[in-house]
This record gives structure tokens, C-alpha cells and sequence, in this order.
């Protein structure tokens, strides 16, 4: 007879914040005080840990044992067991890595220099790592979802998204990324070898399998894409209810490829009336679909009469083929208009890849390296220079970190132990 499955291990691991290595050293010696700093940290951090799906809740954490890590000095690492539903939590000191022998510090800079877009070799020779090393990094930090991470920082499920595929390579092969992005903080970046609707839509269902477990009601109300077909059909599975939007900013740059045969000068004349056009339709604050269906009909006979008939019958043809994306960009005041955001990440990630000898290898974990490339995007700070310097995406977009530093923010918010508290209610 064939024995049953065995459920994967849930990792519980929670990193602690000891403030400095001289605490927890000391705390060692004392395990009630030891477990009261641990209830202080989660209280200061309005996090819970992640218990049996059948702990009544009531129980309280006790010393459950310890172990060494030969390979860090002989470093105790304490273990912490609820009494109600026997979870084990293995308490994490936050100058330690989880399963690495590299100290923080130096993982800390590898992993600045990595997002800056240096090669995994270049980020090992500066920071005296092997570039595997790196690279087994970066895919750890992926194994924990993006959605889960970014719940932990208490920002809410995106209600209206921008949808878009990224175009690489791996090795020789064409590779996609599909990506869901919300405000400046990455949702969704996956990994597809084909570009059909079926694998998008199972790399699109990935955020949607993860969202509908922080929240089963969870629904999406409008998306923005570029109009590409697999991307299109994949949002309309999984999302049926939420409207789709074509992206504006791609409507400008696909109108003079419409105009064939045209002088470059004539045809950015007639895209940049195309782009009053759409400008003076999205300042209307009235009747703004109305004005959009008779300006288009307008601007075909005006390309019509100036460049012949053939063009205006073909740019016509392509107004009714995507101007209902654009009615639902209109309508909806709160749709996003323009891809810019999702197109700026994008080329972030693609600078990456490009310097990333690790990804351009068929047999690596693609999934999990980009995964662990969204988070960096998602918490790293933007440069000194830029409009948000300082912030890094979630506090851009309103989200709550536990602390200060970006790198003791990675540690915490992927070492699977934590899950957000609830809100309290409001009164």
C-alpha cells in the first residue's frame, strides 16, 4: 500500500530585532526575560505568530529547546513552543541568516550593489562571497510571496492594477515576466517560457491564489493593460468582473506604426494632435466618453482627408478595436491611465537580468530569483536623488515597516514566522 503524502513542513522562523549582539548574549541567560522581549518586539511590531490552524489562541509561549550552529561559532539558537497548539518558533537573532554562514552586513551590501545592477560575479568580488552564495540568497528571500510580505506591511490588496508581460531571455530562449504592479510596489513579477493564455493565466493565478488567502472576498475592479491578447484573456479568467483598460500612453506610441508609409515628420504631427486629443478628453470632468467617441471619429476623417483614405480607414479600424479600453479608462476615474509606473519596473528588472548571470541558466529558479528581486524593488530606498529619495515603495504607497533599516525590514518580513495582526476595530 502506497503511504500518503507528508505535508510540507509550515517554516516558523521568526527574526528578532535584539538591537545589538551584547542582548540576546545576555537574555541567554535569563529564559523569562528572553521570552518577554520576544512579546515585546511582536506587540511593538502589531504582528502575530503563525499558529496551528487548530490553536484555540489562548495559549502562551514557553522555552521549547535549543540548538547550535556550528558553522557561526557555536551560536545558541533558542527554540519557543506554544502550549496551546504545540508550535515550535525558532527564534532568529537579527545579526543571523537564516540557513547562511554570511553575517547580514555583508549580505546587505552584496544585495545593494545586486539591485544597483551589478553582476552576481562583480557583487561577490566587492563583498568577498562566492556569487552562488548570492544567488542562493536572493532565491531564499523568493520563497516567501510577495502578497504575504506586503500584507505585513499592512497595505491593502490592490482593488485596480496595471497587468503587463516583460519580454527577456534566457540563454537563447525568449522568456516573459508577467507583472502586476500597484502604485510604485510590485505585486506580482513571474516567469513564463511560453506566451500563451494558459501559462499567463497560471502566472497571473499566483497572485490571485495568494490574495484570496488574505482575503477570500477579495475582488479586482479594474485593470490596466497594453491590449497584448494572452495578457487580455488571462485577466478576463481570472478577474471576469473587472473592467479592462488599454493603456493611453501605448495608444501614442502605436499610432504612427498605423500610418504606413508616411514621412516621420507628418506622422508625429498627427501624434501629437492624436495626444491633445486624448488630453483634452481625460481634463474633462463631464461627458468625457461622449467627447472621446466623437474626437476619434473626428481625428479618422481628419487623417482622411489629410493623408488619403487607406490611412484613415485603417486607423478607424484600430479606434474600434481598442477604444473600448479606453471608454473604461474614462469612466472610471479611479483606473490607472498610463502604464509609466509598470513600464519603470520593468526596466529596473530587466538592468538586473541583464547583469544576472544566475537567471540566464535553464535549470536555476527563475520563480523564486525574481520573486526575490520584487521584494528588493518593493523595500530597497530609492537614491538620494530621486522624486521619493529615501522611501523606498511601500512607505511611497502608505505602508507600515518595522523598522528603519531596509535590510532588518527583509530579514523580518521573510522569515515566515509573522503574519499581520488584525486592525482593531474602529469605533
Amino acid at each position: 500500500m502506497g503511504q500518503a503524502a507528508k505535508a510540507p513542513r509550515e517554516n516558523r522562523t521568526i527574526t528578532v530585532d535584539f538591537h545589538d549582539d551584547s542582548t540576546y548574549f545576555q537574555l541567554m541567560n535569563d529564559g523569562k526575560a528572553f521570552v518577554e522581549f520576544v512579546f515585546a518586539f511582536l506587540l511593538s511590531l502589531g504582528f502575530q505568530l503563525t499558529h496551528k490552524a487548530s490553536c484555540s489562541g489562548g495559549g502562551c509561549l514557553t522555552r521549547h529547546s535549543h540548538y547550535v550552529r556550528v558553522r557561526l561559532g557555536g551560536l545558541t539558537i533558542w527554540r519557543m513552543q506554544c502550549a496551546s497548539c504545540k508550535a515550535v518558533f525558532t527564534v532568529l537573532p537579527h545579526f543571523v541568516l537564516r540557513y547562511r554562514k554570511m553575517r547580514p552586513e555583508v549580505a546587505r551590501d552584496a544585495l545593494l550593489a545586486t539591485h544597483g545592477g551589478l553582476s552576481l560575479e562583480l557583487c561577490a568580488a566587492i563583498c568577498h562571497i562566492s556569487p552562488m552564495a548570492l544567488y542562493r540568497l536572493v532565491c531564499a528571500l523568493g520563497q516567501h510571496s510577495v502578497v504575504t510580505v506586503l500584507v505585513k506591511c499592512h497595505l491593502p490588496l490592490p482593488v485596480y492594477v496595471l497587468a503587463d508581460e516583460k519580454h527577456s531571455r534566457c540563454l537563447t530562449d525568449r522568456v516573459y515576466l508577467p507583472t502586476i504592479v500597484s502604485g510604485r510596489v510590485m505585486w506580482h513579477l513571474g516567469y513564463s517560457a511560453s506566451k500563451s493564455a494558459v501559462a499567463f493565466t497560471e502566472s497571473y493565478g499566483q497572485f490571485q491564489r495568494a490574495a484570496y488567502q488574505e482575503d477570500p472576498s477579495y475582488e479586482v475592479q479594474g485593470v490596466l493593460i497594453d491590449g497584448f491578447d494572452s495578457t487580455t484573456s488571462s485577466m478576463r479568467t481570472l478577474f471576469p468582473g473587472a473592467r479592462l483598460g488599454n493603456c493611453l500612453r501605448h495608444a501614442l506610441n502605436k499610432l504612427p506604426d498605423k500610418l504606413i508609409g508616411l514621412s516621420a515628420p507628418l506622422r508625429q504631427g498627427l501624434r501629437s494632435k492624436f495626444h491633445t486629443l486624448l488630453h483634452r478628453c481625460r481634463t474633462r470632468t463631464r461627458l468625457r466618453v461622449v467627447a472621446l467617441g466623437q474626437s476619434l471619429r473626428r481625428f479618422a476623417d481628419h487623417i482622411t482627408a489629410t493623408v488619403g483614405e487607406d490611412q484613415g480607414e485603417r486607423v478607424r479600424s484600430w479606434f474600434q478595436d481598442k477604444k473600448s479600453g479606453w471608454y473604461a479608462v474614462l469612466e472610471d476615474p479611479q483606473m490607472p491611465a498610463m502604464s509609466t509606473v509598470l513600464d519603470q519596473a520593468h526596466n529596473a528588472i530587466d538592468r538586473k537580468l541583464f547583469m544576472m548571470k544566475g537567471f540566464h541558466h535553464p535549470g536555476g529558479s527563475q520563480a523564486a530569483f525574481l520573486t526575490g528581486l520584487a521584494h528588493l524593488y518593493n523595500l530597497i530606498p530609492y537614491q538620494r536623488r530621486a522624486l521619493h529619495a529615501g522611501k523606498c515603495g511601500v512607505e511611497v504607497e502608505g505602508g507600515r515597516l518595522p523598522t528603519a533599516d531596509w535590510m532588518l525590514n527583509l530579514q523580518i518580513l521573510t522569515s515566515g514566522g509573522y503574519q499581520c495582526a488584525p486592525a482593531p476595530p474602529h469605533h
